[in-house]
Order: structure tokens, then sequence, then C-alpha cells
């Protein structure tokens, strides 16, 4: 088994990610580094791995290949220039950055140690995301002109955040709100599927106020340097989030309504959108996230997230927070 490290323990998704560890046979928890040694002690203990004082030992530690960073993201550049240059391989928490500088900092220090690199977007194994990449690909939507992201749960409503992962909802540490954590997932999907961005603008909002200071739902306008129009919606506001992806064109329209994939196309005469697809019209799922890190690790073949890819999520998002602060455009380059 490969030995691995859990450099921080503050992640939310933390206790979700040492179940899928503990579940394969092919690597292992070993050691475990958190600037709070009773919380890295804690998690040690359940998962019978070493706790160690000082990261430099997970970085001089020539047994182990790769590191999970769930530290709180305010952290990500501190812990993760020095895990590079020792050449782990690394799976950084989403975002990568608190910011779009450090982000782009991260990208180039991973790049250049040629390491293996993955975030935690796991909607890219979705089959119904896949068969959306591929019916994009090959222009079964003809011109493309509309496009609908929404990522949104209760986290707010049912006070996720007011113990353990309070940090979260805090912007100081984690560099965003509602709007930026749990809306790089969809803005990670619209663009996979898109590209680039040339402008956003957005409103953020405190919605219930359960977290002074933070937001908690926002929508953006994107508008795509292939001339796409865009919206996203993200937030811990929402008792449910019926309609998470939305796709017009010329030629084709689809919707992921209540987890169902609705598809027409009239190059696709079998397609016509009045029912939705079953899982065996859908390419099978694969390991996304962590599950594909982990596979990439212990040399399975798997489908990463780039690190350039990763750190543009950052600037882009960062241009959505711009955007609403000042109530306007953003350019982005």
């Amino acid at each position: 088994m490969k030995p691995l490290a859990l450099v921080g323990c503050a992640h939310i998704h933390t206790p979700d990610f040492i179940r899928k560890i503990s579940a394969r046979k092919d690597v292992k928890i070993a050691s475990v580094w958190d600037y709070d040694p009773a919380r890295s002690k804690k998690i040690a203990e359940q998962t019978a791995a070493t706790a160690v004082d000082d990261l430099q030992r997970i970085c001089g530690d020539s047994h182990i290949e790769a590191a999970i960073v769930c530290t709180e993201t305010n952290l990500h550049e501190k812990v993760v220039l020095p895990l590079a240059a020792a050449k782990k391989n690394l799976f950084i928490e989403k975002p990568l950055g608190f910011s779009s500088a450090d982000a782009r900092v991260m990208a180039e220090t991973i790049e250049k140690a040629g390491v293996i690199f993955q975030t935690g977007y796991a909607m890219r194994g979705d089959p119904k995301i896949l068969f959306l990449k591929q019916q994009v690909d090959s222009g079964k939507f003809g011109k493309i002109t509309r496009i609908r992201g929404s990522t949104c749960h209760s986290g707010a409503l049912g006070r996720w955040f007011d113990t353990d992962y309070r940090w979260m909802a805090d912007p100081k540490i984690a560099g965003c709100g509602a709007f930026g954590d749990l809306g790089t997932h969809s803005l990670d999907i619209l663009l996979w599927l898109i590209g680039d961005v040339s402008a956003v603008t957005a409103q953020l909002d405190p919605g219930t106020e359960t977290y002074p200071g933070c937001d908690e739902t926002g929508e953006a306008m994107l508008r795509f340097k292939s001339g796409v129009i865009g919206t996203l919606a993200a937030a811990w506001d929402d008792v449910a989030n019926p309609v998470s992806l939305l796709i017009s064109g010329t030629e084709g329209h689809a919707a992921i309504i209540n987890d169902q994939l609705h598809f027409q196309s009239k190059q696709v005469a079998a397609c016509d959108g009045a029912q939705p697809l079953r899982t065996a019209e859908l390419p099978p799922a694969r390991n996304a996230g962590l599950d594909a890190f982990l596979d990439a690790v212990a040399g399975v073949p798997a489908a990463l997230v780039t690190v350039r890819e990763a750190a543009y999520r950052s600037v882009v998002m960062e241009a959505m927070y711009q955007a609403a602060l000042e109530r306007k455009w953003m350019t982005l380059t």
C-alpha cells in the first residue's frame, strides 16, 4: 500500500476523504499534520497514522509519495510550495487559491515540480456531464448560445458551519463565501464545456445572514470568448436545486432536472427531450476528484484536472467577487 500524508484536517470533506482512503487496499494514510496538534492527533488516532508536528517531516519522508491538502484555504500556498519542492504528488481541496495570485504561484510551482496534481471537482465523473461533454465537442448543439449552471444546498439553513467548519464561512480565511465555495463546482463544468471567458459580473448577497460578513447566495453572468452567454448560481440558502445545468443551442437543448438528463438535438433523432435519458444511454461514470487522484497515485490511469485549469477557476471566481464589489463587468484577458 502506498503511504499518503494528510496535510491539514480543516475541510468539511476531510471525514469523507478518510472513508474513501480507508476503503481502498492500494493506499493508506501514514502521516497527519495540522497546525493544531490536537486536531492532527485526533485524526491520526482514527486512521492509525502518525501525527507529526512539523510539515518538513512529511516533506523529507521519502516513503510518502503524495499529500492530500485539506487545510484552510488561506494556508494552501504555505503548505503546497514546500510539498511541491519535495516532489510530493498533490491533491489540493478546492478552490486551489485564496486568490488568483497565490493560485498562479502554486500552479507554476506544481508544474515545474512535475508531480501528479488533482483537485476536488468531482462533477466531471458524472455520466450526465460526460454525455454532455461528448455532445458539445461533437457539435450536436449547433451554435451554443446560452448555458446555466447551479450548485446550491441548505448549508446555512442547517448551520453546517457553526462549529468545526466555522472558518469556511469566514472569507478572511476561506477567501470566499457560499458563492465561491459551491459555485466553483459549476464554474468548473461551464469552463470545461465552453472554454475561457472574456468578462464576468455578479451579484452576491448575505442571504439569511446566518454567517455575518459572508455571502450566502449569488448569481453571476459570464461572457465566454466563443460568444456564449452563461449564468452561474450558487448558495447555502436553498432547500432544493432542481435544475443544475441547462444548455441551449441552435440545434439542441439539454437540461439536468432533478438529477435526470433531458436532451434533444436535430442531429440525434432518438433524443427528443421528452423523456430523461436512461442509464444505458449514458457513458459509464468515471472516478473524479479524490478518487481519480488515488487511482493516479496507485498507477491506475485517471482523468485529472490540470493545475492550470484549477488556477484559472480561481482567477475567474476572484473576478466575479470583484465585479460584485464594484458593481460592474470585469474583463479577463
